[in-house]
C-alpha cells in the first residue's frame, strides 16, 4: 500500500507495478538479493570482481570492465541479455552470479504540476527485511531535477520534516542511491534505446534529468562512503556524464564530512539551516547541538573550491511565527557576510500532524527582498508535488494508508499552500 490523496480535482494519478520496465519496455522480476550488484562499482571495482568470480581471465577483467559499464550507464540495460557484444557463455556467467536489475516500482504517482514521485522496493541486504524508499522527479523549463534518498528515513528529527518523523532503518547503499537515477531514466526515456513514456512531461531539450540532488530520505554525510561512490560514478564522463556543477549534496550540517565532500566529491554544497541562532536551530535541527553555527559557517568558509561561481546554498524554510521576521532576515544577512551564498527560501511544506504553518506570502516576499536588497540572491522555491506528498521535508518510506481525516486535512493545507505559492508566479 501506498499513501493516495483522494483530491476531487484528479491532481493524482497513482500506478502500481509488478516490475520495473526495462530499456527494452518489459517488465523485470526486480533484484534478486542473492547476486552481487555490479551497478555501484568503481571501475576497478568491477574489474576485481569479474577476474574474481572466475569467468574472466584476469588480463582481460580491465577491458570487460569497459564494457559492461558502458552498458550500465550509457545504454542503460537492466539484463545481460541485452549486452550484445558479449559472449554468451559470458552473459551466462554473469546472469549466474550477478545482477544488474531495477528495484521494484511499488508505487508512481504523478502530480498536477508534473512532478513524479516513485516509491521503490529493494531487497534486504544482510539480516532485515525489504526496504522502501521515495524519489522525485521535478520537470522545469529547461532541466529536469531528480531528488534522490540517501537513507531509509533518517536520524536526525528535524521537527519541521515528515521524513524526520520515520527512525532510522538503514544506509542505501551506492547501488541504491544510483538505481533510483537509473529508474527515472528509465520512466522517462533518458537512455537511447528508451522511448519517453506517454504522459510524461520533461523538458523540451537536453536531458531530462539534468539535475540532481540528494536532498531526499536521510543525512548524506552519514552515508559518506556510498554517496561518494554513487556521485562519483553519477559524474564519469564516460558513463552518466552529469556535470558536478549540476549536483548538489545537502547536509543538515555534518561539519567533519564537508571539506571531504569539497576535495572527494566536488559536487556544489547545500546547508538546511532554517534559523539564524543556536537557540532556534537546536530545536528545529538538533544536529546543531553536535556542530553549532560557529562550527558550521566555519567549515562553509572553508569548503573547497568555493567561490562566487560556485556558491553554497542554504536552505530556510519559512515558519509562521518562528524565524520569518525582519530581524531574522538582518541576522541571517550577517551570518553569512564574507560567504559566497544563495538564500533558498522555502515556503513550508504542510504535512499531517505538524505543528507547523507556512509564513503568509507577505511575509516571505520581505524576507526575500531585504536579503535580495543586501546583496544575496534569494529565491523563494515554486512548491511542487504537494499534492503527492513529494514536496521538501514530506518524503516518508512508510506506506500506510491515510485516514480520510487526515487526506482532508492535507487537502485543506496543499489547497492554502498553493494559494500563497500562486502569489509569487505573479
Amino acid at each position: 500500500m501506498t499513501v493516495s490523496l483522494d483530491l476531487t480535482d484528479k491532481s493524482v494519478r497513482e500506478v502500481l507495478k509488478e516490475g520495473t520496465p526495462g530499456a527494452g519496455g518489459a517488465a523485470l522480476p526486480g533484484i534478486d538479493p542473492a547476486k552481487k550488484p555490479l551497478i555501484g562499482l568503481t571501475r576497478t571495482e568491477l574489474a576485481e570482481t569479474l577476474a574474481q568470480a572466475g569467468i574472466v581471465a584476469e588480463k582481460q577483467a580491465r577491458m570487460r570492465a569497459s564494457q559492461i559499464w558502458h552498458w550500465l550507464y550509457i545504454r542503460g540495460v537492466s539484463d545481460f541479455a541485452a549486452m550484445s557484444n558479449v559472449g554468451k557463455d559470458l552473459r551466462a556467467g554473469l546472469e549466474e552470479q550477478f545482477t544488474i536489475a531495477r528495484p521494484e516500482i511499488v508505487a508512481e504517482q504523478i502530480s498536477s504540476d508534473g512532478t513524479r514521485k516513485w516509491l521503490m522496493r529493494f531487497p534486504p541486504r544482510g539480516a532485515g527485511k525489504p526496504v522502501e524508499v521515495e524519489t522525485v522527479y521535478i520537470p522545469e523549463e529547461g532541466r529536469g531535477t531528480l531528488c534522490i534518498s540517501s537513507q531509509v528515513g533518517c536520524s536526525l528529527t528535524c521537527s519541521f520534516c515528515h521524513t524526520g518523523t520515520q527512525k532510522l532503518v538503514r544506509n542505501l547503499t551506492a547501488e541504491e542511491i544510483l538505481a533510483q537515477l537509473l529508474v527515472a531514466r528509465d520512466r522517462l526515456g533518458d537512455f537511447p534505446d528508451a522511448d519517453t513514456p506517454q504522459g510524461a512531461i520533461v523538458p523540451l531539450e537536453g536531458r531530462k534529468v539534468s539535475n540532481i540532488v540528494m536532498m531526499g530520505m536521510g543525512e548524506p554525510l552519514y552515508n559518506f562512503d556510498h554517496v561518494k561512490n554513487a556521485l562519483l560514478i553519477a559524474s564519469d564522463g564516460d558513463g552518466l556524464s552529469l556535470s558536478k556543477r549540476r549536483i548538489t549534496l545537502s547536509t543538515s550540517g555534518v561539519v567533519p564530512f564537508i571539506p571531504r565532500t569539497g576535495e572527494e566529491i566536488g559536487c556544489m554544497l547545500a546547508i538546511s539551516l532554517h534559523a539564524v541562532n543556536d537557540e532556534l536551530r537546536d530545536e528545529l535541527v538538533p544536529i546543531n547541538k553536535r556542530f553549532p553555527l560557529k562550527d558550521l559557517m566555519q567549515a562553509c568558509r572553508e569548503y573547497p573550491g568555493l567561490s562566487n561561481a560556485r556558491r553554497i546554498t542554504f536552505e530556510y524554510v519559512m515558519l509562521k511565527g518562528v524565524n520569518d521576521s525582519l530581524a531574522d532576515a538582518k541576522e541571517l544577512v550577517r551570518l553569512l557576510k564574507g560567504v559566497p551564498a544563495k538564500i533558498n527560501l522555502i515556503p513550508f511544506n504542510p504535512w499531517p500532524g505538524s505543528a507547523y504553518e507556512c509564513s503568509d506570502w507577505d511575509t516571505i516576499q520581505t524576507f526575500a527582498d531585504f536579503i535580495n536588497d543586501n546583496g544575496y540572491a534569494s529565491p523563494i522555491r515554486t512548491p511542487r508535488g504537494r499534492d503527492i506528498l513529494a514536496a521538501c521535508g514530506q518524503l516518508k518510506s512508510e506506506s500506510e494508508r491515510l485516514r480520510k481525516k487526515d487526506r482532508d486535512a492535507l487537502e485543506n493545507l496543499s489547497l492554502q499552500a498553493m494559494m500563497i505559492a500562486g502569489h509569487g508566479e505573479d
